[in-house]
């Protein structure tokens, strides 16, 4: 296809600049037609046929001389710099039409394909008025976008013609994690926890910082009671301790193939950053040091440990564009890079795939290491297909096998993790849709302990 004609296609494809027939004026040609066939009976002249063809054409021109000129017509977007993937978002287009004329309009956004779309959106601009138009979108994959252009169609009272305009509107969109969670435990932290049954408690011995003194209840330790302020009001007094702060902890998150598995809504990424993000907030929250590290062949993204809830806009910031990739992560190089860039002592947070880590000996040699100075937690996803396949009661023999081999693969990594845990690497797995929960509530607990 020649360059002239690709413009030409591109006009009829809501793009660039142009004028185009409506529905209505191809709807005046047939009829006109039908008529002119009909009168071919009566043999009309060819003469005739142009006349009637080129008058009908040519009145049809006049419409475009009450319709808006290009000039005269103006978009702004209103898009937010981030989204939030799978949340809906509602943009506005502003149509600012300068010209004495209505016009009825069909407007195009040009949005990339990740993002739901229900285009062309089809309005009425008044006269010397501004008009918006709404839509509304959802980003279903993270990363930054850039949105360049709007289309737009419009046509005078009569809507014979259609004039045809591509604005310029350059802008940039992050598509950031789903934050809903991480909202929800800093709006109310234990009612977030509410489902794992811990609690947010304090320190039961006198161990840890110091938080207040308040009045005695039954069931306090007598041990803590501040006899200067009890004779001093009168009233027994109590000291409270907290969890001490300023512990660091150490996020990594698994960018490797297996992370690329597809659950219910997104990807095993998908879910580990999200939880990542809200076990940052909670311990920034808490006055801890965060540090966050993505890997896969290599360190991908490393964010230095810092505290205070604004380091969590460096945190979402470093890592909201991180992706899969297709190749096998190597924990060994993760884990001699983090032991020559974490002197303190910290809680090592990995998200990954269990199964695939367990297999990974060259790991346990630096993970020894590891453990001597930092405290190890490893979180995964379970996976619900061989949950069920090893609960199905078989019917046939096929179906007698499939479990009888999801079994062994249960037993195996029971064993091998029971191998890993003696060495004091915990590792848990939780159904995805309690992912945040459970790391949350671990972090939590660990701290309560205080064996950080």
């Amino acid at each position: 296809m020649t360059k002239s004609l690709k413009n030409l296609w591109g006009r009829f494809l809501f793009q660039d600049r142009g004028i185009v027939p409506t529905k209505r004026l191809l709807f005046i040609f047939l009829i006109v037609t039908i008529i002119l066939i009909v009168g071919t009976a009566s043999e009309i002249s060819w003469k005739l046929i142009l006349f009637v063809n080129g008058f009908v054409l040519s009145a049809s021109l006049l419409d475009l001389f009450f319709s808006p000129k290009k000039k005269q017509i103006s978009l702004k977007r209103i898009f937010p710099d981030e989204m939030e993937r799978g949340i809906p978002y509602y943009v506005s287009i502003e149509v600012n039409n300068m010209s004495p004329y209505p016009i009825h309009f069909r407007l195009t956004d040009g949005v990339p394909q990740t993002f739901s779309r229900s285009f062309p959106l089809h309005g009425k601009a008044i006269n010397d008025s501004i008009t918006h138009a709404m839509y509304e979108t959802r980003a279903t994959t993270r990363g930054k976008y850039e949105i360049n252009k709007l289309y737009l169609r419009y046509s005078s009272f009569l809507g014979l013609w259609e004039k045809q305009i591509t604005f310029e509107s350059q802008m940039s969109v992050k598509v950031i994690p789903d934050l809903s969670e991480t909202k929800n435990y800093l709006e109310n932290a234990q009612a977030f926890l509410l489902y794992e049954g811990i609690k947010i408690r304090k320190q039961q011995s006198g161990i840890g910082d110091f938080a207040k003194i308040r009045n005695y209840v039954v069931g306090d330790d007598p041990r803590k009671i501040n006899w200067r302020q009890t004779a001093k009001l009168h009233e027994v007094m109590t000291n409270e301790y907290e969890p001490e702060h300023g512990k660091y902890i150490t996020i990594l998150i698994d960018c490797g193939r297996m992370m690329g598995a597809e659950l219910k809504k997104g990807n095993r990424l998908e879910k580990s950053i999200e939880s990542a993000l809200t076990v940052a907030a909670a311990a920034l929250k808490k006055g801890d040091y965060v540090s966050v590290l993505a890997f896969s062949k290599e360190v991908k993204v490393f964010v230095p440990p810092a505290k205070g809830m604004a380091h969590m806009q460096t945190i979402l910031q470093a890592i909201y564009n991180i992706n899969v990739d297709a190749v096998e992560s190597n924990y060994a190089a993760v884990f001699q890079y983090l032991g020559m860039i974490q002197k303190k002592r910290s809680l090592l947070l990995l998200f990954s795939d269990v199964r695939t880590f367990l297999h990974e000996e060259s790991a346990l040699i630096y993970l020894k290491r590891i453990r001597q100075k930092h405290l190890f937690l490893m979180i995964g996803i379970e996976d619900e297909t061989l949950l069920k396949r090893v609960k199905d009661i078989p019917t046939n023999v096929q179906d007698t096998m499939v479990k009888s081999m999801a079994q062994q693969q249960m037993l195996n990594k029971k064993k091998e993790k029971a191998k890993w845990e003696k060495l004091g690497l915990q590792m848990i797995e939780a159904r995805e849709e309690k992912l945040a929960v459970a790391a949350v509530s671990h972090y939590i607990d660990i701290m309560n302990r205080n064996l950080l």
